[in-house]
């Protein structure tokens, strides 16, 4: 888990940068102490991240469940009767992994799961837009198109830009050339501008501003727009913050749905996150799902248990995890592990660092997410994959994460179901192997994305030192969801010395560079 341990320690410090106005944001939406949140930041990055298989996922709290959240609060009477529901939640959530449940997330089309990213990379940049620029009236972690606090995401842009602070918005724009620049021009120059991430020369800066600047009437930056962790006084106060369940009111049937709906939801967006977190991944690791619905709901039980908000993997955390460069499970324990002991043992230094520089930060994790480039490349992928793409972004925009993954699914299904005829035998395997480990493996006239996980599947159990004889000569459609599973396998072979020879009307290829490349110069007739 060290191996990389250079890598995965300076992306450990930009998702703890990260991941803590998240953390506190979430808590304030949801309506629960502020402590709540950085609770489920520590547990989802120590406990979830050393029991999950995921080596670039990080868990947190969800901004997708804050409006359950807040609700159930208030249906059920109270804070300490709302942890009971996460506690049976987690143990819910571990019989989900223990049934196999986990193979759900295969079902989810590419082209919606990129939607996902790109929606979510927009909405995190309109979201940031009024914290950068000091005005704050929309707590961090609010994702909803229908905020909290009764405005609307391009409603709260407005209001921000006619209340504009100052020393909030320069400190921004200095912090966002810093990243610009550490980016761009200086993480190349050498090993050092590697090593130490603009993230953390960014809030160093911000610190050093709002310290210098406190005596000035125009710059100064008022507590408001700074980060706000709970100081205690000492021991016993910061033994107080936590909150327990109240197991008494297990029987009431309304902490039972609140349950399951926690349960439902956080499985749900979790696999979502595995699947998008996989896909954003340069090393192509595939996450055991079924795993990580146990270590999530091992994760819930024990927040639920001390006062903590639920927990679910979080594609913000984890895609600034990969864009930092991080390898293995080490960054996302290590984050928690900064959480922990930053709120001990410095609460008042992290409550300098402005939320502007933050948002800053931010601004350069959606842009990775939802880089214009993408449009154009599913746009040339064709309508079946671009209809579902646009409305799945467009439906996180405007609704939230949950309803804008359902539209787009809803969509992909019609497509297909447009697009496609049945066919029941989509694959066929066939031992050739004689003492010799060579598996023919023929795939049918129409293979869609709902074949993903059976095809990813075979192909994972494949043994080393396999010759395998891929037969497409018959297939008329072949999903990219499939195609991009093959081009990810085929990274994966030379570590498995495993030998693939490709047949096909065009002929027979022995382990071809790139399935994206081969499959994209096919006749026009067999794609329809």
């Amino acid at each position: 888990m060290f191996k990389y341990i250079k890598n995965d320690l300076p992306a450990s410090i930009v998702v703890f940068f990260v991941a803590l106005p998240l953390c506190l944001g979430i808590a304030l939406a949801s309506g629960a102490p502020l402590f709540s949140g950085l609770i489920a930041g520590i547990v989802g990055g120590i406990v979830v991240g050393s029991l999950s298989g995921s080596k670039i996922g990080v868990s947190g709290p969800a901004a997708g469940l804050a409006a359950i959240v807040l609700t159930a609060i208030g249906t059920l009477g109270g804070y300490e009767n709302f942890l009971v529901a996460v506690v049976l939640g987690g143990i819910i959530q571990l019989i989900f992994g223990i049934l196999k449940a986990g193979i759900i997330g295969y079902y989810f089309p590419s082209s919606v799961i990129k939607g996902m990213l790109t929606g979510i990379g927009i909405i995190i940049i309109l979201k940031q837009i009024p914290h950068f620029f000091g005005y704050d009236a929309d707590p961090e972690g609010d994702f909803a198109f229908f905020q909290v606090d009764g405005e609307t995401t391009f409603s709260e842009i407005i209001n921000a830009i006619n209340h504009i602070t100052p020393g909030s918005a320069l400190i921004g724009i200095i912090g966002l050339a810093i990243l610009l620049l550490w980016d761009k021009v200086l993480s190349k120059k050498g090993k050092f501008f590697k090593l130490v991430q603009g993230p953390l020369v960014a809030v160093i800066v911000g610190i050093i501003f709002f310290v210098i600047t406190q005596s000035n009437e125009f710059l100064r930056i008022e507590q408001s727009h700074l980060v706000s962790v709970p100081v205690p006084e000492g021991i016993d106060s910061f033994i107080g913050q936590f909150s327990f369940p109240n197991f008494a009111v297990i029987a009431n049937p309304e902490v039972w749905i609140v349950a399951f709906t926690i349960a439902l939801v956080a499985s749900l967006e979790t696999l979502l996150c595995v699947e998008a977190t996989d896909k954003l991944d340069p090393h192509k690791n595939v996450t055991p799902t079924n795993r990580e619905l146990l270590a999530q709901g091992t994760g819930n039980i024990i927040s639920g248990l001390i006062g903590g908000l639920p927990i679910t993997q979080v594609i913000v955390r984890s895609s600034a995890n990969i864009q930092s460069g991080g390898r293995t499970k080490a960054s996302a324990i290590i984050h928690g592990f900064f959480l922990l002991i930053s709120i001990i043992l410095i609460p008042r230094l992290l409550n300098m660092i402005p939320l502007s520089v933050l948002a800053a930060v931010l601004f350069i994790v959606g842009f990775k997410l939802a880089k214009p480039a993408l449009f154009k490349q599913m746009y040339d992928l064709g309508w079946k994959q671009f209809i579902p793409f646009t409305v799945t972004v467009v439906g996180i925009v405007f609704t939230d994460l949950l309803v804008g993954i359902g539209l787009g699914l809803a969509v992909g299904i019609v497509v297909i179901l447009i697009k496609s005829y049945q066919n029941s035998h989509f694959l066929h395997i066939e031992d050739k192997s004689n003492g010799k480990h060579k598996i023919k493996m023929t795939l049918a006239e129409e293979v869609t994305f709902f074949n993903k996980g059976a095809i990813l599947k075979e192909l994972d159990s494949l043994p080393m030192d396999t010759y395998l004889e891929l037969d497409v000569r018959k297939t008329r459609y072949l999903d990219n969801d499939i195609i991009e599973i093959l081009d990810d396998f085929a990274f994966k072979t030379k570590e498995r010395n495993i030998d693939i020879q490709l047949v096909s009307e065009r002929g027979v290829v022995e382990n071809p560079e790139s399935f994206i490349e081969f499959f994209s110069l096919r006749p026009k007739t067999s794609k329809n």
